[in-house]
C-alpha cells in the first residue's frame, strides 16, 4: 500500500496583481509558510510560468524546481484547464470562452481551437522536462448545451459529440503518452466529461487509452447527487490526480441543482471550504489509501463564504489531518504465514 503526498494547493484562485501572489517565487514562500509541499500551477500566466519556455528549455525548468526546493516545494502537476476547455466549444458559449483566449483569436473558431490544441500538448512537453507524472485540465465541451434537452434526448446528436471530442483529444492522448504523462480530465458540470457515464463514453471513443484519465473533484459529484465513495470503487484504476474541494447541497423549495441562475452564494448547491461542507473526507482518504492512490492531495479553493488566505491556511492542515500512513503490512498477515502442512491440521486433514 501506498501513502498519497500532500497537501498541495492549486495557484489558479490566488494569482493576483499584489505581492506575494504576482510571482511564482513570491506565491511559493506564502505557500511555504501555510506548510503546504507542492504546487499545482495554471499554464495561462505567463509573468508567474512560461509554458513555451517549459516546454523547450530543460534549463528553465531546473531553475522553476531549484526556486521550489529552495522553499521545500516541488511542483504537483501543471493545469490546462482554461485551454482545455477551448480545444472543444460549442458556439453557443464562443463569447464567453473567448476571453480564455489571446486576442489573435477571438472571434475565430478554428484558430482558437488550433491554439488550445497547441498549449495543451506545450503542457506535456514541459510536464516531462519537470518530471512530473500528471496533468490536469477539463475536455472542453460540444453538447453541453443540450445536457436537458428539449426536444427529446437525440441519439446521433450526442454520439457525433463524443465522436469529434474523441477526434481532437485522441491526438493529445497520444502526445502525452509519447512524453510519460497521464491526461486527467476533471469532472465537471459544464464540461462534457462531468460524471462518470460520460467519462466511459468518452473513454470507449479513444480505445481506453492509457493516458485517459480522472482528476478526482468530488465537489462536482456531490452537487449532482453521485455517490463519490462508490465512483473511487468504481474508477480507482484511473484517478491520478485529486483536488480537496468541498461543497453543500441543502434542498429548498425554490430551486435545485441547476442553481436558478443565481449567484453560487444562493444556490443550493455551493462550495465550501474543507471542513465547513458535506464531503465525507475521511471516507475519501480511506478509499484512496485502500487503492494506493499515491498521487498529491490538492486544495482547490472556492468557497462562496470564507475569505481566500483563510481558506488556504486552514486547508493545509486539513488535508494534513486527513492523510492516511498506510501500514506496511495488514493486521493479520500472521495468519498466512502457516506452512501447508499446518493448515491441512487445522482443518483436520492428514499431513
Amino acid at each position: 500500500m501506498k501513502t498519497l503526498k500532500g497537501p498541495g494547493i492549486f495557484l489558479s484562485q490566488f494569482i493576483g496583481q499584489q505581492a506575494p501572489f504576482n510571482s511564482l517565487e513570491g506565491l511559493a514562500q506564502w505557500a511555504a509558510s501555510l506548510g503546504y509541499k507542492a504546487l499545482q500551477i495554471p499554464c495561462n500566466h505567463p509573468g508567474i510560468f512560461d509554458l513555451p519556455r517549459a516546454a523547450s528549455s530543460q534549463t528553465y525548468c531546473d531553475e522553476v524546481r531549484g526556486l521550489l526546493q529552495e522553499k521545500g516545494l516541488c511542483i504537483s502537476e501543471l493545469s490546462t484547464h482554461l485551454e482545455g476547455q477551448l480545444v472543444a466549444v460549442h458556439p453557443a458559449h464562443d463569447a464567453a470562452f473567448d476571453n480564455f483566449a489571446p486576442a489573435s483569436v477571438r472571434g475565430r473558431r478554428e484558430a482558437r481551437t488550433a491554439w488550445a490544441t497547441e498549449q495543451v500538448t506545450l503542457a506535456a512537453a514541459a510536464s516531462q522536462n519537470l518530471g512530473l507524472r500528471a496533468h490536469a485540465t477539463f475536455s472542453g465541451s460540444l453538447a453541453w448545451p443540450y445536457i436537458y434537452p428539449w426536444p427529446p434526448h437525440n441519439p446521433q446528436l450526442f454520439e457525433e459529440a463524443f465522436a469529434e471530442l474523441a477526434r481532437r483529444w485522441q491526438p493529445l492522448l497520444d502526445i502525452y503518452d509519447r512524453h510519460g504523462i497521464d491526461l486527467c480530465y476533471e469532472l465537471h458540470p459544464g464540461e462534457d466529461l462531468h460524471d462518470g457515464v460520460t467519462f466511459e463514453r468518452f473513454l470507449e471513443r479513444v480505445d481506453h487509452h492509457p493516458r485517459c484519465n480522472i482528476l478526482f473533484d468530488p465537489s462536482h459529484l456531490h452537487l449532482q447527487h453521485i455517490d463519490y465513495l462508490q465512483f473511487i470503487d468504481i474508477y480507482h484504476a484511473r484517478i491520478k490526480a485529486f483536488h480537496v474541494k468541498n461543497a453543500e447541497f441543502v434542498p429548498n423549495g425554490r430551486s435545485g441543482v441547476y442553481g436558478g441562475y443565481q449567484r453560487w452564494i444562493d444556490r443550493a448547491g455551493r462550495f465550501r471550504s474543507p471542513g465547513d461542507g458535506q464531503i465525507d473526507f475521511k471516507g475519501i482518504f480511506s478509499r484512496l489509501a485502500q487503492y494506493n492512490y499515491d498521487g498529491w492531495a490538492v486544495l482547490e479553493w472556492e468557497c462562496c463564504l470564507k475569505e481566500a488566505e483563510t481558506g488556504a491556511r486552514e486547508g493545509a492542515e486539513f488535508i494534513r489531518r486527513h492523510i492516511i500512513p498506510v501500514a506496511e503490512h495488514a493486521f493479520d498477515d500472521f495468519a498466512a504465514r502457516q506452512s501447508s502442512a499446518s493448515v491441512r491440521a487445522a482443518l483436520g486433514l492428514p499431513e
